[in-house]
């Protein structure tokens, strides 16, 4: 049974979007694969320790149909953004980084401050719907250098056309970043059908990994043109040449990592990622939006912030009632998890979210209905 393959604690875990949960065996893969060779290992843990960033870009590699080599472990999202962003030589014409105010807060904050003198961001307005492509064409303007995508909307769970912004980009010569912290693990991706120039991730949500292990992916074809300022011995060809006066450049995302890494947290998402491959991320996505459809389907539509249209929905599912405040009250006497934003609340289940626990939810919202 999958729900024996996690720690599920007390109550219904709907808080996906934000943890989650540890599958029972990590602290065993931990143990054997981090504190056993800093035990033992001779001459010391680092021969067993590095092989730990090639089994995380392996499993990323398999999870999104693609090579290990284009990924770069990151710490998260913001230190990769503002690596990538700083990497950017100065602007010509086109000195626009375009994003939307829905996009989430940090990834702003880097842009804002990450970027060379010269460029600017631009922000697509809160009201605008990104589903309507007629949208990013209107904002898509000469000016734009690059366009940022989040996949899926941390405030709504609205499921961005990401290839169709992609094809769009290119047309007009406009570099693709997107953002996949949101629906990595819990929508299938495909990079090679995406097509995108660098893609930014983590493993703390859906992909039950943990804090502290994000991810850079970047085109083959983009990566040699970026020569980021945040580097370290780890972004050398030759991390062992030790000549503090010559520095080059790995040939591939290898060039973004920076100096001596964490090695506990890639351990933690690998095991999280391998144990989400073995269940499939399809069925993942099958079984989490038969549980979100059955509830949009019990409610008033006026309720449901996030897409009617499952297609256009990523794995969370935001919900705002009159009684607001009523319903967060009944549905944390159940010891429902989950939490409140401004947009509303946000419902997340995971794989090892019984179908039956969401009578549980439905009796709670028929009452406010």
């Amino acid at each position: 049974m999958i729900k024996s393959h996690f720690e599920l604690g007390e109550g219904l875990y709907l808080l996906n979007h934000s943890v989650g949960r540890l599958p029972v065996d990590t602290p065993d893969y931990v143990q054997t694969h981090f504190f056993e060779p800093w035990r033992t290992g001779s001459p010391d843990p680092w021969g067993q320790w590095m092989q730990v960033f090639d089994t995380f870009q392996q499993a990323l590699a398999t999870l999104f149909n693609s090579q290990p080599q284009q990924f770069c472990p990151q710490v998260n999202l913001s230190s990769g953004l503002s690596k990538l962003l700083g990497a950017f030589t100065s602007p010509g014409q086109k000195k626009v980084i375009l994003m939307t105010e829905n996009d989430f807060p940090s990834m702003g904050f880097a842009a804002e401050y990450a970027l060379p003198e010269g460029y600017q961001v631009r922000f697509i307005p809160k009201h605008l719907d990104i589903l309507d492509m007629d949208v990013w064409h209107q904002y898509m303007t000469k000016d734009v250098y690059t366009v940022f995508i989040t996949h899926a909307h941390y405030n709504t769970g609205k499921l961005a056309p990401v290839q169709k912004v992609i094809e769009l980009a290119h047309e007009q010569g406009v570099l693709a970043i997107v953002d996949i912290a949101q629906s990595s693990g819990v929508v299938p991706i495909d990079f090679s059908l995406w097509n995108a120039d660098v893609v930014l991730g983590s493993c703390v949500k859906w992909l039950c990994g943990g804090p502290g292990a994000g991810f850079i992916w970047f085109n083959a074809a983009m990566v040699g043109k970026l020569a980021p300022k945040d580097v370290g011995w780890f972004s050398h060809k030759n991390p062992f040449e030790f000549n503090i006066r010559h520095f080059e450049y790995a040939d591939d995302a290898a060039r973004f990592w920076g100096g001596t890494p964490s090695v506990m947290p890639y351990v933690v998402a690998t095991h999280g990622i391998n144990t989400l491959l073995d269940i499939g991320i399809q069925p993942i996505r099958e079984h989490n939006q038969s549980i979100t459809q059955r509830i949009v389907d019990s409610l008033d539509q006026t309720v449901v912030v996030s897409p009617v249209n499952q297609e256009q929905r990523g794995g969370t599912l935001v919900l705002k009632f009159q009684q607001q405040d009523e319903v967060v009250k009944a549905l944390q006497h159940q010891k429902v998890k989950f939490d409140v934003r401004a947009s509303g609340m946000r419902l997340s289940p995971h794989i090892y979210t019984d179908k039956s626990e969401t009578d549980t939810l439905l009796d709670v919202f028929t009452q406010f209905n």
